[in-house]
């Protein structure tokens, strides 16, 4: 099992800045992909950026050249460093971790989620 406990959310101006940053503990596995989602009310879960183990990396279109994801692959950490925020950014934002595991001769791919971080946008 793997455990995501996310930090950072706040309430922020249109234009400002936040850092979130996920830390993950547990049983987890050296290639992995780590990625941030969000969902506002009424809304779906959708992807916002991911950063694989090899730190590639994938953003949303609607967060490209405003986020930027990093990682600590020493200390299972990533982060998401959000800036020139909107107010449809507001959500909550959550930390996934997608790994394939292989527990007693078995391979199988698994997906954990944080419990999440509110990011409000507002004046």
């Amino acid at each position: 099992q793997v455990q995501l406990v996310e930090s950072g959310g706040d309430l922020v101006q249109p234009g400002g800045s936040l850092r979130l940053s996920c830390a993950a503990s547990g049983s987890i596995f050296s290639f992995n992909t780590m990625g941030w989602y969000r969902q506002a009310p009424g809304k779906e879960r959708t992807l916002v950026a991911t950063i694989s183990s090899g730190l590639s990396t994938t953003y949303a279109d609607s967060v490209k050249g405003r986020f930027t994801i990093s990682r600590d692959n020493a200390r299972n950490t990533a982060h998401l460093q959000m800036s020139s925020l909107k107010p449809e950014d507001t959500a909550i934002y959550y930390c996934n971790l997608g790994q394939v595991a292989v527990r007693n001769a078995v391979r199988r791919s698994e997906n954990y989620w944080g419990q999440g971080t509110q990011v409000t946008v507002s004046s």
